[in-house]
């Protein structure tokens, strides 16, 4: 396995507008982010972390400074290239699922792979196995509105590591979720991690960021403090069952 950064920015910076009107989203930010890291990026609205996840996602390009992903210089990439190093590298999971309406969850988890040009048969064993990954074996022919919040975070969960990405990039996932399923939800993301993928999470919840191993705190677009801690550990059912998702990698996207 390759020892590379996952996420590598050097002085990155965005700016909107120019002149005495620019604002500054992100100011020379330096982070490196290496393979198996679980780390939660903090800060108030308006602290420059939103415009962050959007360059650490390739939905956003830096103004200046350089962004490798995987040592990929993003910059360098056409449209057509980021949505491709976007789906194969990077596993994406919203606060509001992004799932396909009247869509069962097992084709909501395959799309990825259809985008990528995973045959039918192959598309929907890792779509299945991805769903036993995340303990929801028994809902693959369920659509969205028949499952439960948490649920419907566990099928956005499964699509985001069906491709075997290099990165999970989680935006708020557990801002719409009730206590109980912000527990599971944060369970598989303990586990994913121990399982050695890596996680990159951003929050304003404390909890939230307590299960991470690295904290990092964002104001006026620059990181303030980069703090690495001992995680919470989580109880809920899921954080005990036994790894289910190294079977994926063999049918992995290749990178």
């Amino acid at each position: 396995m390759s020892r590379r950064p996952v996420i590598a920015l050097h002085r990155a910076s965005k700016i909107y507008g120019e002149g005495d009107t620019a604002v500054h989203a992100v100011r020379d930010v330096e982070l490196v982010v290496e393979r198996g890291e679980y780390l939660a990026i903090m800060g108030a609205s308006g602290s420059g972390k939103s415009t962050l996840m959007n360059i650490i996602g390739c939905l956003d390009e830096t103004t200046r400074g350089q962004y490798l992903l995987d040592g990929v210089d993003v910059k360098e990439l056409d449209e057509h290239q980021q949505a491709v190093i976007r789906n194969r590298k990077i596993g994406f999971i919203f606060q509001s699922f992004n799932l396909i309406p009247r869509t069962r969850a097992v084709e909501n988890v395959a799309l990825p792979l259809s985008y990528a040009g995973v045959r039918g048969a192959e598309r929907r064993r890792r779509a299945l196995a991805a769903l036993d990954a995340v303990g929801l074996a028994n809902r693959t022919g369920h659509l969205p509105t028949e499952l439960s919040g948490g649920q419907q975070q566990r099928v956005a969960i499964a699509r985001a590591i069906v491709t075997e990405p290099v990165l999970l990039l989680a935006d708020e996932p557990t801002g719409a979720l009730d206590s109980h399923s912000t527990e599971e939800v944060l369970a598989l993301f303990d586990r994913l991690n121990q399982e050695g993928r890596t996680v990159v999470v951003i929050t304003h919840e404390e909890d939230v960021a307590a299960h991470a191993k690295r904290v990092i705190r964002m104001k006026d677009g620059q990181i303030i403090s980069d703090v690495r801690q001992l995680p919470a550990i989580t109880t809920a059912r899921h954080a005990s069952e036994p790894p289910a998702t190294a079977h994926l990698v063999a049918g992995a996207v290749a990178s």
